[in-house]
């Protein structure tokens, strides 16, 4: 059985959305990563920081829907 490292290894090689995807993710991670060095959020920093929380889980989520796809598949 296929692990879910080499099943997104398959996935960069043959998915354009999971690539894609996947460079958001890491995106979003920095921004956050970067949001999180200071010490402390305005009201507005806090309501981006919530914001792209969401949109980096919402890409996690439909990466894992194409890993399991993937595997239902064959």
């Amino acid at each position: 059985m296929l692990t879910d490292t080499r099943v997104s290894e398959l996935l960069r090689e043959s998915s354009m959305e999971f690539r894609e995807l996947e460079q958001t993710h890491h995106r979003l991670d920095a921004e956050l990563a970067e949001l999180q060095k200071r010490h402390v959020l305005t009201p507005q920093e806090e309501l981006i920081k919530k914001q792209l929380q969401k949109e980096k889980l919402a890409k996690k989520d439909r990466m894992a829907e194409l890993i399991r796809l993937y595997r239902e598949k064959g």
